[in-house]
């Protein structure tokens, strides 16, 4: 991550823009380039190969990774819209759903992004407008969370959190001024609209109760800024101070007193920095990665470390929970998916289906199958159980964050456009049936690379 510049107040601005492109969709199983994926995903299945078929593997992915994007488009058989979204003016780092609890009710998309902005946009079935801009980070807006009465947390490299009214025109109702470093990821809870966890490169881990975190908003950034940078957001502090609320009922502006005290849980143990977070429905479990290559679980009640898995060999960047909280999905920088059951505190399978980092990960409902996107510009779909794995499509940019809505996902890249895609949420097995589907490996390709320094290819 980089320090930018504030994006000052562009919103005189800003005006909805809708585009429309045709892209491909591969669903050809003749075409060569799935010919060679296929043949070499099952080259690398297992480790039982000799250096020479491992050889073979690896130049039939050089080959593959170097023609995907001119033969995906040129043999595709079958031609879809894609709805693409462009309003912020750099990369979109993160993605936020809010989905109606009536039907024909009103949906929303919010996205976070390096220029210092959140978006909300309202989701239609002919495409999306840009209704509010959400402006009071100065550096890169690293990660977004909804919780429950429509509020938004945003966390930044300019190391606060901070919860908005994500229905209102912008408005920051606290600032959390805990994090010594950038904040790079955030968690919610699903059934309790209370809860927020945040960690970054500093290794703190903190979980918060919103409804106790009373640090005020000022009346401006800068104040807020200053405030920050002086302690008064931050723990300890008992001073009585004056901040301004918006009122929901009306556009007046209300002011509260509010006693400075609050202080977040903190899970200690990262020695070194955290890229993602995530937690269980109910909120009983906290997972955590980053640099240190390892799967943290807590309890975010208390804090207390439960237990710590082993098996990635590079930065995990990107974390999952089933709804009950015996399952955790991986992505790591060694470019493999890992699923993990806490019960038995062991990895069960691991998929090698990318060829390099894995950034984003997201899972169906029943959480039997999960896409995956990351640096190599691809995204997947595996099915969990059999291993079957499928390219659904390539990308111009890295994809950075995914997110499910319908029979479609959004997808954030580090272009400074929002696409959605077809995806078959609800039966994602329809995928499978076009063809084209290959089985993950459990061989890492860097690994496979490392196995062959000073082998000799068997003749």
């Amino acid at each position: 991550m980089h320090r930018v510049a504030s994006a000052g107040n562009t919103s005189t601005f800003v005006r909805a823009r809708k585009e429309k492109r045709l892209t491909y969709v591969l669903n050809d199983a003749h075409d060569t380039k799935v010919t060679c994926v296929l043949l070499y995903h099952l080259l690398l299945c297992n480790y039982l190969f000799s250096p020479s078929w491992l050889l073979d593997a690896l130049t039939l992915q050089k080959y593959c990774h170097h023609n995907i994007s001119w033969r995906f488009k040129k043999h595709a058989s079958a031609v879809v819209a894609e709805l693409t979204m462009v309003e912020h003016c750099a990369g979109v780092n993160c993605l936020a759903l809010l989905k109606s609890s009536s039907p024909g009710g009103s949906e929303y998309l919010f996205t976070g992004s390096r220029d210092g902005t959140l978006k909300r946009w309202a989701l239609a079935e002919d495409g999306a407008t840009c209704c509010a801009t959400f402006e009071s980070h100065v550096d890169w807006v690293n990660d977004a969370v909804l919780t429950g009465n429509n509020t938004l947390v945003s966390c930044s490299s300019d190391t606060t959190v901070k919860v908005w009214n994500g229905l209102s025109e912008g408005s920051c109702t606290r600032t959390l001024c805990q994090h010594s470093d950038y904040v790079t990821c955030l968690a919610s809870v699903e059934k309790n609209s209370n809860v927020v966890a945040s960690s970054g490169l500093g290794g703190e881990v903190y979980i918060w109760d919103l409804e106790g975190a009373l640090s005020p908003t000022s009346k401006s950034s800068d104040a807020t800024e200053e405030n920050c940078s002086n302690g008064v957001s931050g723990v300890g502090s008992s001073l009585s101070i004056t901040s301004i609320h918006p009122n929901s009922s009306s556009n007046t502006i209300s002011l509260h007193t509010q006693s400075q005290g609050y202080i977040p849980v903190s899970a200690k143990g990262h020695k070194e920095s955290v890229y993602a977070l995530a937690m269980n429905d109910s909120g009983s479990l906290l997972v955590s990665g980053g640099t240190e290559k390892v799967v943290r679980v807590w309890d975010p009640r208390t804090g207390s470390k439960t237990m710590k898995l082993k098996g990635h060999t590079d930065n995990i960047r990107a974390l999952l929970l089933d709804s009950t909280g015996r399952f955790c999905l991986s992505g790591s920088s060694d470019s493999m998916i890992r699923l993990w059951d806490l019960c038995q505190q062991r990895c069960v399978h691991s998929y090698a289906v990318h060829t390099d980092s894995v950034w984003a990960l997201a899972s169906t409902p029943t959480f039997s199958h999960v896409y995956s996107g990351g640096r190599d510009l691809s995204l997947y779909l595996t099915d969990l159980a059999t291993r079957e794995s499928v390219l659904l499509c390539t990308k111009d940019h890295p994809i950075l964050q995914l997110a499910l809505h319908g029979d479609g996902m959004w997808v954030a890249t580090t272009d400074s456009s929002v696409h959605k895609w077809p995806a078959e949420v609800h039966n994602p097995q329809k995928v499978f049936e076009r063809g084209g589907s290959f089985l993950a490996g459990n061989l890492s390709f860097s690994r496979a690379r490392v196995s062959l320094e000073g082998s000799t290819p068997m003749s």
